[in-house]
């Protein structure tokens, strides 16, 4: 049971009455008034009878969805906290509810677990939250806005992160290891910010030679050194309104460093070969896979400098915490590419998704995209199998996720045969079906003499 709170009103809008009448029972508590109905228009009616400090409401609602009635709530009385609810928030529900001022978005599959303790969470800072800013009138649509695939909690949460800080000037930190998608989250916070309609510059700090960054960044005069043939603006200019994302900060040179401090301080640079001080209206985003603190700790980047970027960190967890998040970034990548390249659809087998859920994946989702792309390259037919796709084996692969596919394959087997010899046949009649029945070429892939392949094949082994 809830804990005793002061008196309270909660509202819960829903279309299904069974879900009404569990989450009655499952949040009742002392100094709690529970109301409740079905559909958007009755509970704007109901909130202008009766004040209400939290509204848990789903998105699927009648006459109009969850997110115009957040809105409407949101301008009728500010006050109020609002929890959504959905089977499946995607990346914009996620993004645009937490921006527009929703307190949470939760899966729905998860309120018996999750329900009574955020409820309680947000009812217990109720009266210590200050009156909330009214919603933003415009809002980008929703054409062109990046994608990004991942059902986890812990992705939903970066989401949430991006939806309360896109709407800030803040200096963002965006961490993980490479692979992980950090760009992508850089492009949401743009694309949901009040500078959307600028561009955000990119400049990978790692790609640039240290003598060509300081120009690449702040612009050089004609003249100022060999090759300088004309005056040329740097991403702060280019970026003036709108957003800089610097990709990989913590390969920026500490020369280099010292100009961004200034710029991050006072806002103020100087091209190169120039004394003139000029300034530009940047939001900056950086992104790095490198532990910035022990980069600090060791002399290879200014504290001072850190603490400048670090005003926010959004950490993007790897995929390997993420798991369940695989399935559907493998179905969107074979999808897309199948789509791009023209070619027939190609479905995943529930076998090959759990070779690639048993999988570490040390690329990350870059890894993943890749190992698909290999796949469907590959395919011989309309359906996935697990030695369809091909699994790197470098540091950090799956040993247990090898383990349980060759469980797999042994229970498969027949009964009362030779298993070994059993599955030494169907790996050589796989290998000859995709060299297209050329035993050489199949022999070569599987590294044995095409004499010993035919031997493999004959009944009586």
């Amino acid at each position: 049971m809830l804990a005793k709170l002061p008196e309270e009103t909660l509202l819960l809008v829903d279309p299904d009455l069974d879900f009404l009448d569990w989450a009655t029972k499952h949040l009742a508590a002392d100094g709690l008034r529970i109301l409740r109905c079905d559909n958007a228009e009755n509970a704007l009616k109901v909130m202008v009878k009766t004040p209400v400090n939290l509204v848990v409401a789903a998105f699927d609602l009648q006459p109009f969805d969850g997110m115009e009635l957040l809105a409407r709530i949101r301008l009728q009385s500010p006050q109020t906290m609002v929890i959504l609810t959905t089977g499946f928030p995607t990346t914009g529900q996620i993004i645009e509810a937490t921006q527009r001022g929703a307190h949470d978005v939760l899966r729905k599959e998860s309120l018996p677990f999750e329900l009574r303790h955020i409820v309680e969470a947000a009812l217990q800072t109720h009266e210590n939250r200050r009156s909330a800013d009214s919603p933003d009138a415009e809002l980008p649509s929703p054409e062109g806005r990046v994608k990004i695939i991942g059902a986890s909690r812990a992705l939903q949460d970066v989401f949430k992160l991006v939806g309360r800080v896109a709407r800030t000037d803040a200096p963002v930190l965006i961490t993980g290891e490479s692979g992980t998608g950090k760009e992508l989250i850089a492009k949401a916070v743009h694309e949901y910010s009040p500078r959307r309609k600028r561009e955000m510059i990119t400049l990978n700090c790692g790609a640039i030679p240290e003598n060509l960054l300081e120009s690449e960044l702040f612009g050089h005069e004609k003249g100022s050194f060999t090759g300088a043939i004309a005056r040329r603006a740097g991403r702060f200019e280019q970026a003036d309104g709108g957003t800089l994302f610097l990709d990989e900060i913590g390969d920026m040179p500490l020369s280099i460093q010292v100009k961004m401090l200034r710029v991050l301080q006072d806002g103020s640079f100087s091209r190169v070969g120039s004394n003139d001080a000029l300034s530009a209206d940047v939001r900056i985003i950086a992104a790095t896979h490198k532990n910035l603190a022990a980069e600090v700790a060791a002399g290879r980047f200014r504290e001072d400098l850190f603490y400048r970027l670090n005003v926010v960190e959004l950490a993007i967890p790897p995929l390997r915490e993420r798991i369940e998040d695989v399935p559907l970034l493998a179905e969107y990548f074979l999808q897309r590419i199948t789509k791009k390249n023209g070619m027939a659809r190609i479905r995943i087998s529930a076998e090959a998704i759990t070779a690639l859920q048993t999988h570490s994946w040390p690329g990350n989702v870059r890894e993943l995209e890749n190992t698909i792309a290999r796949a469907c390259a590959l395919a011989t037919s309309t359906i996935l199998l697990p030695m369809d796709i091909p699994l790197a084996s470098g540091p950090g692969g799956s040993q247990r996720g090898l383990t349980e596919i060759l469980d797999r394959l042994v229970n498969l087997a027949p009964s009362g045969v030779d298993v070994i010899a059993w599955l030494a046949r169907e790996t050589a009649g796989r290998a000859i079906d995709r060299a297209d029945g050329d035993v050489k070429e199949a022999a070569v892939t599987l590294g044995i003499p095409p004499a010993e392949l035919k031997l493999l094949l004959s009944p009586k082994v």
